[in-house]
């Protein structure tokens, strides 16, 4: 028997901004939506064209709180970039560098949300 990857979840309280958010820091496009026929939810997959896995951003209509429980942003998604120069000199302007750690050649981006991307050189 065998598993794998399929998609990785984030609740979102501005859809339209981490919408924007994700095309612009990490080129993520929108592969498919699903909505609520009440209008309670909806469900947006986002995708990077190379792979299979995909980034599902839910938004809830009644969700009332501040935000999300992020714990102690441990739990992080991470992305490989073919060039971390522009890589980091973009998300510098977009000012959503969060930590960098430069010994281990990697650095931290947050989304709208407060979500946690780490961003990895592309090893040779």
């Amino acid at each position: 028997m065998q598993h794998t990857f399929a998609h990785y979840n984030f609740n979102v309280k501005d859809l339209d901004a981490s919408l924007k958010f994700y095309d612009r820091a990490l080129g993520l496009k929108e592969v498919r939506r699903s909505n609520a026929a009440d209008g309670s939810f909806t469900i947006v997959y986002l995708g990077d064209g190379a792979t299979g896995f995909l980034l599902e951003l839910t938004w809830l209509r009644d969700w009332e709180k501040d935000g999300y429980d992020l714990g102690d942003n441990e739990m992080h998604l991470a992305f490989v970039t073919d060039d971390y120069a522009a890589s980091h000199a973009l998300h510098a302007e977009m000012g959503c560098i969060c930590y960098e750690n430069p010994g281990m050649g990697i650095y931290f981006i947050s989304d709208p949300d407060g979500y946690w991307l780490e961003i990895i050189p592309k090893r040779k």
